[in-house]
């Protein structure tokens, strides 16, 4: 008998449905009443069994009108190109246009990253995207994390309730294009691999810090690498960004996904010296180091035959070094003051 009732009410409500403006009243149909009304009529152990299949049918039917709903809210709204002119999206008078197509330019981050890629494209090294949600595996587990390593603390990383991850470094790519040019090796070839994008970091926001910033990582490995092949590298992308000759050292850190791992330092170019003194003298600039075998290991690559060195380090930094900025936030700000600069 209740399965006849709800079959009475799916036919009755579907009916309203298709006829309705307004399909969220079909929730307070009196089909539905109707149907939990029978529940007082049933024996105790009965009510059980009904109600349950009384509140799927009332689930069916709130997906019905979600469905409705969605669709029609889908249709009112005007289609747009959003890669489009401001004129291709706005019709009419055009003199109200506040930003026309022929007076935008690049952003000076995106600028300088694309002169970045430049130096490191005609190094040798190709260019790969990073990805702005992962998952544990890559940010962690192929980096040489262990499971509740306290070195996991040191990365106030943003997470989704399913466990995905806003990565806080560009190094979640490091796997990826290890196996991706992985035939490289077998050709004799090395793996040269840079990775500029977006990371992310519970920071506390000042004039050097930012929640949301830009890191470029890079990967290098063939047959018998050096530390002096890494010093080597960096040091003639600095000459070539900065455009002169600057010294560079390096100093004892930690990485787990680095053996050894070091601090990378420049000699301060002229224009970020205020005297003289040896505390003037050296600027830290991003960290690097050997890639660990463990690392090598997980993406296949067997750390007997072969060696590679890795490095990461932030773009921002990097631009208001070289062009005097004082304070990081003046890129997410929006303001054209600043912008119109470059």
């Amino acid at each position: 008998m209740l399965d006849k009732k709800i079959e009475e009410a799916r036919v009755a409500i579907r009916a309203q449905l298709d006829t309705t403006d307004n399909p969220r009243e079909i929730l307070k149909s009196p089909a539905i009443k109707d149907l939990y009304a029978q529940l007082s009529e049933l024996p105790n152990e009965e009510k059980a069994e009904a109600g349950k299949r009384i509140n799927d049918f009332k689930n069916e039917v709130i997906s019905w009108v979600h469905e409705a709903t969605s669709s029609e809210s889908e249709s009112s709204v005007e289609s747009i190109d959003i890669t489009a002119p401001w004129s291709a999206n706005v019709p009419g008078d055009q003199t109200a246009n506040p930003l026309p197509p022929s007076q935008g330019s690049t952003h000076p981050l995106h600028q300088e990253i694309e002169h970045i890629c430049d130096i490191y494209r005609r190094m040798g090294f190709v260019v790969e995207e990073s990805r702005e949600i992962d998952d544990d595996y890559h940010m962690f587990t192929s980096l040489n994390f262990p499971e509740d390593h306290p070195a996991r603390d040191d990365y106030d990383t943003f997470m989704t309730d399913e466990g995905l991850v806003a990565p806080a470094h560009t190094s979640t790519m490091q796997n990826r294009v290890l196996k991706k040019f992985a035939a490289n090796l077998e050709n004799n070839e090395p793996i040269a691999v840079i990775v500029p994008d977006r990371v992310f970091r519970n920071e506390d926001l000042d004039a050097t810090h930012e929640h949301t910033f830009y890191q470029v990582e890079g990967v290098f490995v063939g047959k018998d690498v050096t530390v002096g092949n890494l010093i080597a590298t960096l040091s003639a992308f600095m000459t070539e960004y900065f455009g002169e000759e600057l010294k560079t050292k390096l100093q004892p850190f930690y990485f787990p996904f680095t053996e050894p791992s070091f601090e990378f330092a420049i000699e301060r170019p002229e224009i970020l010296k205020k005297d003289d003194s040896e505390e003037q003298k050296w600027l830290e600039l991003l960290g690097c180091g050997m890639i660990h075998p463990n690392v090598l290991r997980e993406a296949g690559i067997d750390p007997e035959v072969y060696s590679g060195f890795a490095w990461g380090n932030g773009i921002e930094r990097m631009v208001m070094m070289k062009h005097g900025i004082e304070d990081v936030r003046h890129f997410e700000s929006a303001n054209l003051q600043f912008l119109r600069q470059f």
